[in-house]
């Protein structure tokens, strides 16, 4: 980890791409793949985006709605794409793209799903550590750029409602308590 990290980087010089190709031990009882197996890949597709914008280690802090659009069957080889949407101080959105096609077939790649990690770039202490930023350089940079943001406002409004919920009710039990 270097002290000398950047204080800003394209998109471009930490994205990643990554194919799997499916196997019986992937699958569940219908014969698909487990939603968690394509989970667990998005995670370290990500994981290793966020580590290498932010020049370090990073832990996952939370996974957005997660959508499966189509089954992936086994034998299907999918493909990760992973690139970071936006950054904090020390936390980043990574985007991961989740396309599948046969693995004995020319044909068209099927949209699977897309997933928004937020990562947290920690230090050797496990503490949170500044990140470099993003730097959008395409139209579809900035583009997912704004969507990260209005993700990003949704889950702290999110929060806000679920603490203001619980202090609510912390409230009316004392409340009845006192009753």
């Amino acid at each position: 980890m270097s002290s000398s990290s950047p204080s800003s980087r394209p998109t471009s010089e930490t994205r990643l791409s990554l194919s799997h190709i499916t196997a019986q031990n992937d699958a569940n009882l219908l014969g698909t793949v487990h939603g968690g197996v394509i989970m667990t890949l998005v995670d370290s597709v990500a994981g290793v985006v966020a580590a290498r914008h932010s020049g370090g280690p990073a832990v996952t802090a939370s996974m957005d709605e997660m959508v499966f659009l189509v089954p992936v069957r086994v034998g299907d080889v999918v493909h990760f794409s992973g690139q970071v949407n936006w950054t904090g101080r020390s936390s980043m959105e990574i985007g991961v793209r989740i396309t599948a096609d046969r693995w004995d077939s020319v044909g068209p790649q099927v949209h699977v799903a897309s997933a928004y990690l937020v990562f947290v770039a920690v230090d050797e202490d496990g503490q949170p550590r500044e990140v470099p930023q993003v730097v959008p350089v395409t139209d579809e940079d900035r583009r997912r750029l704004r969507e990260a943001e209005i993700r990003r406002s949704h889950r702290l409004a999110r929060r806000t409602a679920i603490i203001a919920s619980r202090e609510e009710s912390a409230r009316e039990e004392a409340f009845q308590d006192e009753a």
